[in-house]
């Protein structure tokens, strides 16, 4: 199950539910998609409305990208990177080390935050996913 691709139809209705039915299905949906600390960080907020609020947000923002969006987000295969268009007049180091190739990525991924290209929430959700993959 590991190996199989998430469903953003499926991680948007495990949202919604964590807005509909009672607190401990909250961020069942972060568990879906292999973000079990938020998971467990919903859980333990489920006494409070915080999760369900971001669970529906969260169920729209599924929803609102195409298949090829949440694919990126949420499908890559581990060791994979993802595929950031260089933008000019900048170089892209070539890095053998997957240490250094996650260090490379977060640093294109920081520029294309600062000139304003992505939004900080996107930034932190590609620099968890990044970073997740050194553990």
């Amino acid at each position: 199950m590991l190996n199989k691709l998430k469903s953003r139809k499926i991680a948007a209705s495990l949202a919604f539910a964590g807005t509909i039915l009672p607190s401990p299905i909250a961020g069942l949906h972060k568990f879906y998609l292999g973000q079990p600390w938020w998971g467990l960080l919903y859980m333990l907020l489920s006494w409070t409305p915080i999760p369900r609020v971001a669970s529906a947000i969260e169920g729209f923002w599924y929803l609102s990208q195409d298949s090829d969006e949440f694919d990126r987000n949420f499908n890559l295969e581990p060791g994979v990177e993802p595929n950031f268009a260089p933008l000019p007049n900048r170089t892209v180091a070539v890095v053998s080390n997957p240490v250094s190739a996650i260090a490379q990525a977060l640093r294109e991924l920081d520029d294309l935050r600062e000139d304003g290209l992505i939004s900080e929430y996107e930034f932190e959700q590609k620099r968890r996913q990044l970073l997740d993959r050194i553990r």
